[in-house]
Order: structure tokens, then sequence, then C-alpha cells
């Protein structure tokens, strides 16, 4: 008689406070990945660590943050479920606690997938138009100082001036000189606009000899890109060449060859 007692003074299942519980878990660990993606960079902007911290925090957001994506998706479905059959009132607002978990680690999963380069990107960090006579920087030579990459055209570990010429043809064919049926002051008028759109530092500006010069910052880790621009005249043409070069980095993910690019459709 004393055991059947026993057992029916036992307090049924608390089901609202463990499904909380693990929606909190949910939430913690979504919100956790992604201060740790948002940490990455935010260290190089201030100063606390170099970009290689930075990126190996992202590579540990990257190896996680899609299981944590995935496992939360999976838990807020099923808090759903199981607060449904049990009647409980905070269906909804359980498993929308997990999901925002899920939702904040899919966009840490995003960032670092942003630095990953597309299929066939050389590890290359200059690009030039015209790879047989690359233009030569002047005015940010100075700013270049400590820069761990050379403003030699194939410096680097195990490359040649050849090998980057050949893995620049391989890799950005269109990458070359542009032509203009315009007059030199008006193609530099129009580069100038365009650098000014693209938010680039202007180091140096001359119509006279047709050269610009600028640096370009990237958003996330704040590297420093450099561009040197020269506009001649060939054939009643304006031709424009540049070059990109980036300061760190054996390779750049293609980034050069594609602010070459967006810089040229603005033109």
């Amino acid at each position: 008689m004393s055991e059947q007692n026993t057992h029916s003074d036992k307090p049924p299942f608390n089901w609202s406070r463990y499904l909380r519980i693990d929606a909190g878990l949910c939430l913690l660990a979504g919100v956790g990945i992604g201060l740790i993606a948002l940490a990455a960079p935010l260290g190089v902007w201030i100063g606390l660590w170099d970009f290689r911290r930075g990126f190996s925090l992202l590579q540990f957001v990257n190896a996680w943050a899609d299981w944590i994506a995935g496992g939360t998706l999976i838990i807020a479905i099923a808090l759903l479920i199981v607060s449904k059959l049990k009647s409980l009132d905070n269906a909804f607002q359980l498993s929308g606690i997990a999901l925002i978990g899920t939702v904040v680690a899919t966009v840490a999963w995003y960032i670092p997938e942003t630095f990953r380069p597309p299929e066939g990107t050389p590890p290359i960090h200059d690009i030039a138009t015209d790879t047989l006579r690359p233009l030569q920087y002047i005015a940010i030579a100075p700013l270049r100082a400590d820069a761990a990459n050379s403003m030699e055209y194939g410096s680097g570990p195990n490359m040649t001036a050849r090998r980057l010429m050949q893995l620049q043809q391989e890799a950005y064919p269109d990458i070359r000189p542009q032509r203009f049926d315009a007059s030199v002051e008006e193609v530099f008028n129009r580069a100038m606009a365009a650098i000014e759109t693209l938010g680039w530092e202007v180091v140096a500006a001359d119509l006279l000899t047709g050269r610009i010069e600028a640096t370009d910052t990237t958003f996330w880790f704040r590297f420093k890109d450099d561009v040197v621009i020269h506009i001649t005249v060939d054939r009643n043409q304006a031709v424009l060449n540049a070059r990109s070069l980036s300061r760190v980095g054996i390779g750049d993910v293609g980034k050069n060859a594609a602010r070459l690019r967006e810089f040229f459709s603005l033109l």
C-alpha cells in the first residue's frame, strides 16, 4: 500500500520545462557560433589579432556552423511536434526560439563561405592587364614598405613572372587592356568616377601622365589591395591598363581579378 502511494505521489514529467531548455540550448548554440564568426574580423579591425587568427576562427565556424544549423532545425521541428502532442500552449514560441539559433548559425556558416575561392582559382595575388609590361607603383610604394608581398611582378614562394603570367592567362583570360573610342581625358574622368563609386582611396591622380594610384580596403578583414591605372593613346583610341596587387596573402581567392572586372564594367 505504501509503495502504491509512493508511485502515485510522483510528480508528472514536466515537458514544458525540458522543451524550454532544449529551445534555449539551440538559441545559445546558434548565437554562440554567430558571435565567433563576427569576432573573427572584429578582432582584426580593433587590433586584437592578425588576419591569420581571424581565418583560424572562421575555419572553426565553417567546421561546426552547418552541423549546428542542421541540428537546431531538426530540434525546432521536434519541439513543435512534441509540444502539439502534449497540448502545450507555447509550441510555436519554443520552436521559434530554436529557429533563431538555426538562422544565426546559417548566417555564421555563410560568412566563411564568402572567402572560399571559386573552382580553378590560382594561388596568386597580382593581376595585370599587361603581363609583359606590368605597371609599376610609384606614389603607393612608400605605403607598401612593410607589406608582406613585394611589388616585383612574379615574386613570392614558388613563383616567377612567367608562371604568374601563365596562371593569370589560364584563369582570367578576360583581364586585358581596355580600349575606348574616346579621349584620354574622358576615360580618365570615367575612371575617377568609377573609383569614387567603388570607394577606393585615391593616392595619386595625374591627368597629364594618365596615371591613377588607389587603395581598396576589403570589408571583412580590412585587407589593403593597391591598384595602379595608366591611360595612353593608340591608333586614336584610349587604352587603359591596370594592375591590382594584394599587400598580404599568397592567394587572393580571386579578389583582384574581380576588382578589375567590376572597375571595367563601370567604365
